[in-house]
C-alpha cells in the first residue's frame, strides 16, 4: 500500500516523497488506519519495522487537519531514552515540514539553560511533546506543564520503559492526562506486565502483532564459543583479521562497557564508549564522532541498540549474549541496514551456552560456529556440556595420576546439611 492511498494533505505527502517513503511497511498498513478511526491501539512491533511513522503521520495528519489549541500541548510521546527522543523528534521535524505543527523534545542529563528552555517551551505550548518519563514528571512537579488537553498518549517502547523501572513515572504522568484521549502503545515484546499496563490506559484497544523479526539475510553471523576469560582474545583476534572502522562492541553492563573502554587498544583504531553514565552532551559528542568516523570502535550498552540510525556500521559484536532473542536481533540490526552487507559476532561462554541455544530456538536456525583458535578443546566441552572450561585445560589433556601414594580417600557425605530454600526464597539476579 502507498502513503498516498491513506492521506489526501498534499503537504504530508510532498515531505514524505522528500524523504523517499513511497511504500506503507507492514506495521504502517496495518495501523495508520486504524488510528485515523480514532481507535486506540495494542501494537506489538520491533525496532525497525517502520512504527514511528506509523504513529507519527497520522497523528500529525489529524493535528494539522483538526480543532486543535495551538497554545496546548496537544500530543504526548514518551520514549524510554534520551537518544529515542531525539531519533522520534528528527523523524517529526521531517514529516511535518511543510505543516504548521511544532514539536518539542523533553529529556534529562542537560545543563541549566537547556532545563529552563524546555520549561519555556513547555508554558508556550507544543502540538507534540516527545519525552523521557522522568523529565516529564519532573517538569509536572515543578508546575511547568499543562496536560489537561492533551488528545494523544503515545507510549513507545514500553517494554524497555519498564525493565528500566519507569511504570509509576508513567502512571503518575497519565494520570494528569483527560480521560477521553486516544491511546496508542507500542512494544518489541508482551510480557504480562504490559497487559495489565495497558488494560489499565487503554480503552477498547485494536491489537496489532507483527511475527519476531528475522535479522536481515545479508548479516553474517558466527558465534564464538569460549570461556569468559578468553573473550577480550577472541575480540583481538577478530579485529586483527578485519581491521576495524566502524564497529560497535555490545556489553552487558556499563562497568563492562568502561572496563573494555579502558582495556581495549589497538594501533591506529579509536576507540568510544556509549552508557548512561555518561553525561548527555557528551553522549551526544561521541555519536556525532562515531557517525563522523572519528571513533571506530564504539562499546556500549543496549542504549545503543533502539536509539541510533547509521546506515554503514560493518559489524556488530555482542561481547555478552543477551537475554532475550528480541535483543539479539535489535543489536545485530544495526549493521546490513539500507541494502549493504554486514557481519555479527557473538562470544559465548559456558554461562551463556543455554541463553545463546534459547535464541537460535526463536530464530529457527543454528548461529554458524566461528573457529577459537585459543580454547578449541575447552570450547568443545562447553558446547557440550554447557559449563565453562575453567576445569578443563585448553591446549593439554589432564595425566592420570598413577602415584601410587596420592590414592583418592572417599568422601564421607557432609553430616550438618542445610535444607535448600523454598522456591519462593530464592532471588534471580540479572546480569
Amino acid at each position: 500500500m502507498k502513503f498516498e492511498d491513506l492521506f489526501e494533505s498534499d503537504d504530508l505527502l510532498d515531505a514524505l516523497w522528500d524523504m523517499h517513503f513511497d511504500e506503507c511497511t507492514p506495521i504502517q498498513e496495518q495501523a495508520i488506519p486504524i488510528i485515523l478511526e480514532g481507535r486506540d491501539l495494542l501494537g506489538c512491533a520491533q525496532t525497525g519495522t517502520g512504527k514511528t511513522a506509523a504513529y507519527l503521520l497520522p497523528v500529525i495528519d489529524m493535528i494539522c487537519s483538526g480543532d486543535y489549541p495551538q497554545d496546548r500541548v496537544n500530543c504526548v510521546i514518551i520514549a524510554p531514552t534520551r537518544e529515542l527522543a531525539q531519533q522520534i523528534d528528527r523523524q517529526m521535524q521531517g514529516f511535518a515540514y511543510f505543516m504548521p505543527i511544532s514539536s518539542l523534545p523533553i529529556y534529562g542529563g542537560t545543563d541549566g539553560y537547556t532545563y529552563e528552555q524546555q520549561r519555556k517551551g513547555l508554558k508556550m505550548g507544543a502540538d507534540v511533546v516527545i519525552a523521557t518519563p522522568g523529565r516529564l514528571k519532573a517538569h509536572l512537579q515543578m508546575g511547568s506543564v499543562d496536560l489537561s488537553d492533551v488528545s494523544f498518549l503515545i507510549l513507545d517502547e514500553a517494554d524497555r520503559m519498564l525493565d528500566m523501572g519507569f511504570y509509576d513515572d508513567i502512571m503518575g504522568i497519565v494520570s494528569h492526562l483527560p480521560k477521553e484521549r486516544q491511546t496508542l502503545l507500542f512494544s518489541a515484546t508482551m510480557p504480562v506486565k504490559i497487559r495489565q499496563m495497558a488494560d489499565s490506559i487503554l480503552r477498547d484497544p485494536v491489537d496489532i502483532k507483527l511475527a519476531v523479526s528475522k535479522p536481515a539475510e545479508k548479516i553474517e553471523q558466527l558465534a564464538y564459543y569460549c570461556s569468559e576469560e578468553c573473550k577480550e582474545k577472541i575480540l583481538y583476534h577478530i579485529f586483527e583479521k578485519e581491521p576495524p572502522h566502524r564497529v560497535i562492541v555490545f556489553a552487558g553492563s556499563k562497568l563492562k562497557v568502561k572496563e573494555l573502554h579502558r582495556k581495549i587498544k589497538l594501533p591506529g583504531v579509536k576507540v568510544g564508549e556509549m552508557h548512561s553514565d555518561l553525561e548527555q552532551t557528551r553522549r551526544e559528542q561521541v555519536m556525532l564522532d562515531f557517525k563522523a568516523g572519528k571513533i571506530n570502535v564504539l562499546f556500549a550498552t543496549d542504549i545503543v541498540a533502539r536509539g541510533i540510525d547509521i546506515d554503514d556500521i560493518e559489524m556488530v559484536i555482542n561481547y555478552d549474549v543477551p537475554h532475550e532473542a528480541e535483543d539479539y536481533v535489535h543489536r545485530i540490526g544495526r549493521t546490513a541496514r539500507a541494502d549493504r552487507d554486514g557481519k555479527a559476532a557473538t562470544l559465548v561462554s559456558g554461562r551463556e551456552v543455554k541463553r545463546m541455544k534459547g535464541i537460535e530456538r526463536v530464530l529457527g536456525s543454528k548461529i554458524k560456529r566461528g573457529v577459537n583458535p585459543f580454547e578449541q578443546i575447552a570450547s568443545e566441552q562447553i558446547d557440550k556440556s554447557g559449563k565453562s572450561g575453567k576445569g578443563h585445560r585448553a591446549n593439554s589433556e589432564q595425566k592420570p595420576n598413577n602415584d601410587p601414594r596420592q590414592t583418592k580417600k572417599k568422601r564421607h557425605p557432609r553430616r550438618n546439611r542445610h535444607p535448600r530454600k523454598a522456591s519462593g526464597e530464592s532471588k534471580s539476579v540479572r546480569e
